[in-house]
């Protein structure tokens, strides 16, 4: 992390724990790390799942009219009616996860530990810890405590703010 008060400076609040909703902020954070950004990222609600050791990632096609899935050369729809049918959130699951290891997109876990070895500084709730009974040690190493006030002081010093 550059400790410049010149440096450029990111942070985003991450609140959403499905496979899809994983990759933009971890790819975002990278990326702006890369970039010579000092990032920081704020894991709160359903967000804080991504921080835990051992991530069972989900797709849901549920209250996502936008997802579309390539199959036979086409680009299939997945309408809300089906994430009634039982089974279909677990076929999306296995079609994103077969996706994104045929097109060779690093896992979350690989974009998570990039993420730490790039400076990337992360801040678990403690709010959503204790509101969810999570304790640090289900947690990987490196990301901080805080709270709503952590982040509100290192986000009025940032360029960048984003909510995902």
């Amino acid at each position: 992390m550059n400790n410049d008060s010149n440096s450029k400076r990111m942070s985003m609040i991450v609140t959403k724990g499905t496979l899809d909703w994983a990759y933009p902020p971890f790819i975002l954070a990278t990326t702006a790390a890369a970039m010579g950004l000092d990032v920081t990222m704020f894991f709160t609600f359903y967000g804080l799942t991504l921080l835990k050791k051992k991530l069972n990632l989900k797709v849901s096609p549920l209250g996502n009219a936008a997802m579309e899935m390539p199959m036979f050369g086409m680009h299939f729809g997945m309408p809300n009616l089906m994430s009634a049918i039982p089974g279909v959130d677990a076929a999306a699951t296995a079609m994103m996860k077969n996706l994104i290891k045929k097109k060779g997109v690093a896992s979350i876990e690989e974009l998570r530990s990039m993420a730490l070895e790039s400076d990337v500084k992360m801040i678990a709730c403690q709010m959503t810890m204790d509101l969810f009974e999570y304790k640090l040690e289900d947690m990987i190493e490196g990301p901080v405590l805080g709270g709503a006030a952590t982040y509100i002081e290192n986000a009025t010093k940032c360029d960048v703010n984003l909510f995902i």
